[in-house]
């Protein structure tokens, strides 16, 4: 600040003002126009993924499978009704009755598609699974086992409802009836994989019986009969075909399919098939077949067995 000249009279702060300016100093200095502030800088937005939730615990669901869209051509299994009627569930935990099953399929399986054991039987892939007489567990073996082969990865399994006289099969399974086997062995220019259900259980597919005949048994040993299960059997090379057919000793259809499979499976009901039934279905189904007895209703396990338990979900 510079010292201008004091004038010689006037007071000691009228002197010091003309001295120092003061009155510069009280009107401020003059201060430049403040800048315009910057633009402030254009950031891109930053993605960030959202954090992914916390597991949460929550009770085991039913294992019941939506419906399928329409657009699929899938068929849905009730699964409600399988737990219902004492069958194996898709996706439930492993049981007694799964565990059972395993071990029955394992070998069927091994003589249908060969392994390290040796060789596949000769048509083994088309399986008979019938009875002496009804009420002892056929069509309840046959809906589980093909059950069990159908959660393996690389086959596909065909039911084929073979019992003419009584079907059971849709009926235990949730499906609804339409034509089937019967009416392509009727009718030489019917396609029989145009019959067949594929459901939504993967791997799964179900051959109806179709039309009700009286002549069911000369139907099946007609020539064109073994052309359409050779046509069956072809159209997949690993497709397992099981036929639930009648009662051995109650019907004649069986004694007939199974000169058109490689293996056979007598389900044998305990403490109720006697000795000479077991003889005598054998001696009407020993026309080239493979043939294996299944024991049926059990309750007593020799060897202690617990299927399932090891699991956690045992009996």
């Amino acid at each position: 600040m510079n010292q201008k000249p004091t004038r010689p009279t006037g007071s000691l702060l009228e002197r010091a003002a003309d001295a120092y300016d003061f009155g510069e100093i009280l009107r401020g200095t003059p201060q430049p126009a403040p800048a315009a502030p910057a633009p402030a800088p254009v950031l891109q937005p930053t993605v960030v993924a959202p954090p992914s939730p916390e597991p949460v615990a929550r009770a085991a669901a039913p294992v019941i499978a939506p419906s399928p869209l329409p657009e699929t051509g899938l068929v849905r299994v009730d699964r409600a009704m399988l737990r219902d009627s004492g069958l194996i569930v898709p996706g439930a935990p492993p049981n007694g009755l799964s565990e059972e099953f395993r071990l029955i399929k394992r070998q069927l399986l091994l003589n249908a598609l060969g392994g390290k054991s040796g060789d596949a039987v000769a048509r083994g892939r088309r399986i008979l699974v019938c009875s002496a007489h009804p009420n002892e567990g056929k069509t309840f073996s046959s809906v589980n086992l093909a059950l069990s082969m159908a959660s393996e990865t690389d086959i596909e399994v065909l039911l084929v409802d073979a019992d003419v006289a009584k079907p059971e099969i849709l009926s235990t399974l949730g499906l609804a009836g339409g034509p089937g086997l019967m009416d392509a062995l009727a009718d030489p220019s019917l396609n029989p994989e145009e019959f067949i259900i594929r459901t939504d259980i993967p791997n799964l597919s179900v051959l109806p019986t179709g039309r009700q005949t009286n002549n069911d048994t000369e139907l099946l040993a007609s020539d064109h009969t073994a052309r359409v299960i050779d046509a069956l059997a072809a159209r997949h090379p690993r497709r397992v075909i099981l036929f639930d057919s009648a009662p051995a000793l109650a019907a004649s259809p069986a004694s007939v399919l199974a000169l058109h499979v490689g293996q056979v499976l007598l389900v044998v009901r305990a403490d109720e098939t006697s000795d000479s039934d077991i003889r005598d279905t054998l001696d009407m189904l020993d026309v080239g077949p493979l043939v294996q007895l299944m024991l049926n209703g059990v309750t007593y396990h020799a060897a202690n067995r617990k299927f399932g338990s090891y699991y956690g979900f045992g009996d």
